[in-house]
């Protein structure tokens, strides 16, 4: 639950310089964060309790949250564009840019999660 907040933490704070530098872009750049983060730490959350009672159920949940975020992810992005009418090159940035930090993030904590217990291997 750790890696959650510094998720959140670190989105919110590297947002908040972006907005800094561009004050214009506000929604775009908030918006942008916000999905990734959101799907990310539920995500890993998720994963981390399948781990701790059942680690033998985690590729299936795994692959069923894959799926979710397919739907979620395509969903998203359609409304952020569309309906709240944001503008798609700098949404798409920050989406992007968050989208790949946080799940880096998250392998990486999967990785050492398996390390921490013998069953990953280095």
């Amino acid at each position: 639950m750790r890696l959650a907040a510094w998720m959140a933490g670190a989105s919110a704070l590297s947002a908040g310089l972006a907005v800094m530098v561009w004050p214009h872009l506000v929604a775009e750049i908030a918006l942008g964060m916000f999905g990734p983060l959101a799907e990310t730490v539920a995500t890993w959350t998720l994963a981390e309790v399948v781990y701790r009672q059942r680690p033998e159920r985690l590729t299936a949940v795994m692959i069923t949250a894959f799926a979710g975020k397919l739907v979620f992810f395509g969903a998203y992005v359609a409304v952020m564009v569309t309906v709240l009418d944001l503008r798609p090159t700098p949404f798409m940035a920050s989406f992007t840019t968050y989208f790949i930090a946080l799940h880096l993030a998250e392998a990486l904590a999967l990785r050492r999660l398996f390390a921490a217990d013998g069953s990953g291997s280095r």
